[in-house]
């Protein structure tokens, strides 16, 4: 029955939403609560405010059009890459006390986050295809209930 092409559907598209929501709300985040992600800005980059709200308005809006199938394409890939781009935060929340202090959270915690970004890219990925293999669907059902109970818990 979970292998059905229905049933998987169904599934990728319930995947769509909780991370589409996911995406949207940490968006919202950047505007109400900046200084968080101001903290795990790395200093090289300039503009932190701008980029806080730039980076928050992006999310919104490739969230939007995630779950609007004539955009999904192009949402996904502008969350593929966004994460990317904001991937220099995450490294540097790992390599320097200041923001770990300011977050209250230790290296090792920093650390876990790091993988976590991968699973993020397949999804945007899995979900930028109009179909997709019975293995790709296998990997990301797999993957999506830690990724998104992790994201949802810090």
């Amino acid at each position: 029955f979970i292998f059905s092409m229905r049933y998987r559907k169904i599934l990728k598209v319930f995947c769509l939403l909780i991370l589409s929501s996911l995406y949207i709300s940490v968006g919202v985040k950047h505007f109400t609560s900046p200084d968080f992600f101001e903290a795990i800005m790395p200093p090289y980059i300039p503009y932190h405010n701008i980029t806080v709200y730039l980076t928050g308005f992006l999310e919104i809006v490739f969230g939007f059009m995630m779950i609007i199938r004539k955009t999904r394409f192009y949402g996904c890939w502008g969350i593929f890459f966004l994460l990317i781009a904001v991937f220099p935060a995450n490294i540097y929340l790992y390599n320097s006390e200041i923001p770990q202090n300011i977050l209250s959270i230790t290296k090792q915690e920093a650390l876990i986050r790091l993988p976590y970004q991968l699973p993020l890219l397949l999804f945007a990925f899995w979900h930028s295809k109009k179909e997709s293999s019975i293995n790709l669907d296998l990997i990301c059902f797999l993957l999506f209930p830690p990724t998104i109970y992790y994201f949802i818990t810090l």
